[in-house]
């Protein structure tokens, strides 16, 4: 199957790709390379790929693909908060856009990288029962809110030529040669590598469902050629009930992985209004056999260990590899204009 992934050079689409390669399937990227030089250790391999921007994708990137993976966004809350504009045109508007195109071409699956956040204050005061697929969605961000749009008109797309796959996924975690240090695991781990200590700024009451990189991709991969009748334009949450874990457990479970480190909560931010724990049974009946690998603990155990053998610096951490600094430095250079475009 030739598989158009969006995004193949960030964070999951990096551990994606060659997933999808070793199951057989010739991957042509796309992305606009804003996050390409962030990596930790050696380069990867990219597979070939178009580099553009996701608003300028045009029929011709999706001629001759037999499905389109869709990871490329402005991906996590703070940067969405600070370009909400930016977040509705890129995620939403141009998602659509590169949609409405895969269908005119006569592409039949279509998988969407959406998110639990959609799930936002879940509503249940003591979460004793854990949100599935038809929770109402309560999205508090407009990351998150993006992505309720996106799904929404997908559904609108589908046809009997043309399946739209809802990927929910659970807060992401792991290494990956292109890191991402301002997601929970992955941040906590380099705190406590770095500075002794595992610093939590929440009251670590949240609730957070957590999934490895490579079970995503994993997951994507086994939906790519599931019978259509088991996933045609439904929702699925990508995680494992094993990995709904508080804030606070998270914590200490990367104290346990980097021997010296100390837990401190200060919860000078406050309780955190996304808290959730999530159901993951739907894409197991869909996919029989397949179930997540990864657990919290080895996940903190690899990053440890991959941050230590390549090296991890502060700067590096602070800086190269949390999405805001990133774009906050493309832009101050100039290389980047108010939109997120490369300058000519």
């Amino acid at each position: 199957m030739r598989v158009l992934l969006t995004g193949h050079q960030g964070y999951l689409g990096t551990v994606m790709a060659p997933v999808l390669a070793a199951a057989g399937h010739e991957v042509v990227g796309l992305d606009a390379g804003l996050f390409a030089d962030c990596v930790l250790g050696p380069a990867p391999a990219d597979p070939p790929g178009h580099r553009v921007d996701l608003r300028d994708v045009t029929a011709e990137h999706v001629a001759g693909v037999d499905a389109v993976i869709h990871l490329a966004a402005l991906s996590n809350d703070p940067l969405g908060s600070l370009a909400p504009e930016l977040t509705y045109d890129i995620n939403h508007h141009a998602s659509v856009h590169l949609a409405r195109l895969a269908r005119d071409a006569g592409v039949g699956r279509f998988l969407y990288a959406s998110t639990c956040s959609v799930y936002g204050a879940a509503g249940d005061p003591d979460l004793s029962n854990l949100v599935g697929e038809d929770a109402p969605l309560r999205p508090v961000t407009p990351y998150a809110e993006s992505k309720v749009r996106v799904e929404d008109d997908l559904h609108e797309l589908a046809d009997g030529d043309f399946t739209p796959v809802f990927m929910r996924n659970a807060t992401a975690f792991g290494f990956s040669p292109r890191l991402r240090a301002d997601i929970v695991l992955n941040n906590l781990v380099g705190h406590a590598l770095l500075s002794g200590e595992v610093l939590v700024m929440s009251d670590g009451t949240p609730w957070r469902p957590l999934v490895h990189a490579v079970d995503i991709a994993r997951a994507f991969t086994a939906a790519l050629t599931a019978p259509r009748e088991a996933v045609h334009d439904r929702a699925f949450n990508i995680g494992s009930e094993i990995n709904n874990v508080t804030v606070a457990e998270i914590a200490e479970q990367v104290a346990e992985a980097v021997p010296g480190s100390k837990v401190r909560i200060t919860g000078e931010n406050g309780a955190d209004p996304r808290s959730y724990r999530v159901d993951f049974s739907r894409f197991r009946a869909a996919i029989p056999g397949f179930d997540i690998e990864w657990t919290v603990k080895r996940g903190a155990l690899e990053l440890a260990d991959a941050y230590q053998k390549f090296g991890l610096t502060k700067e590096e951490f602070d800086q190269r590899f949390t999405r805001l600094a990133v774009l906050r430095a493309a832009s101050d250079a100039g290389t980047v204009d108010d939109t997120l475009r490369w300058r000519r």
